[in-house]
């Protein structure tokens, strides 16, 4: 398995980071190229109207929603949600449409609000997740095709699964708890061997 970590802006060093400490191979991807040497790609948090800039410049954005339409599991955090999201409250950036929810920006406050709260994720065990938001992004909008992984104590969705697409409000890789990043391996676990199934050689 190879997990490519969009490497253009944002804190992609601690995805990877985490993703090596779990025994995890990954394969930074800064031009679309970089994509035919992975099996995964996660969208890390950022700046997403600069993300958004940076695909449209390095031409990543076609690429991206091919290789998700044609399975390839990508997970997004936090600018990477907004990323990956169907539509905005805002009128930018241009999503990507790869996730049937509808997104605000910052919908927590500014830098100076970051705060870390208990998330729970039943599918990640009984012990609750330490979520760290930091100018995160709320879900407004929520299609019935989309699962909720991830609440926070107010029922409020902070993470989400929709077939090869999950997405965080939060930032798994700021903190030493591995699960959210074991999980999405076991995604792209999954869907190489349903790809092996489908597609023999």
């Amino acid at each position: 398995m190879i997990v490519g970590v969009l490497a253009v802006q944002g804190d992609f060093a601690e995805h990877i980071s985490t993703l090596n400490r779990i025994g995890v191979v990954t394969h930074e991807v800064r031009l679309p190229s970089d994509l035919d040497n992975v099996d995964a790609l996660i969208i890390p948090g950022g700046e997403s109207t600069t993300l958004r800039k940076l695909f449209d410049n390095y031409a990543l954005s076609a690429p991206i929603i091919e290789r998700a339409h044609r399975g390839t599991p990508i997970w997004g955090t936090c600018a990477g949600m907004i990323m990956l999201a169907r539509e905005l409250t805002d009128d930018r950036p241009e999503p990507l449409n790869l996730m049937n929810i509808t997104v605000t920006r910052n919908a927590y406050g500014r830098q100076i609000d970051s705060f870390v709260a208990p998330v729970k994720c039943p599918i990640l065990g009984p012990d609750n997740f330490n979520g760290v938001f930091i100018r995160a992004p709320s879900v407004t909008n929520i299609s019935e095709s989309v699962e909720i992984i991830g609440k926070l104590d107010d029922g409020s969705p902070v993470a989400l699964l929709e077939n090869n697409i999950m997405a965080t409000s939060f930032h798994p890789e700021l903190t030493n708890d591995t699960r959210f990043h074991e999980l999405f391996c076991k995604i792209v676990e999954s869907s190489k061997f349903a790809s092996q199934e489908t597609f023999p050689t």
